[in-house]
């Protein structure tokens, strides 16, 4: 029984080592990509605090102008 046992020990730690040693490459592809993300994340955060930006500026133009319009309609 024991040399039976022994080569199947053996063989089941050498397919935990290789399961290992694939989920440790798993592992470090998951953290590229997460890093990955984590970057495209904060770009795109970034454009959208710049798009909210430009808007606000846009809108505070166009009130500006409409105030202009206004006062010159009221003068006529």
């Amino acid at each position: 029984m024991l040399e039976n046992t022994l080569p199947q020990l053996e063989q089941l730690i050498e397919q935990i080592i290789e399961k290992n040693t694939q989920l440790k490459n798993q592992i470090a592809e998951l953290e590229q990509q997460k890093s990955l993300l984590v970057d495209e994340n904060e770009m795109l955060q970034l454009e959208a605090l710049e798009g909210e930006e430009k808007q606000k500026q846009t809108s505070t133009v166009l009130a500006n102008l409409l105030g202009k319009l206004q006062s010159v309609e009221e003068l006529s």
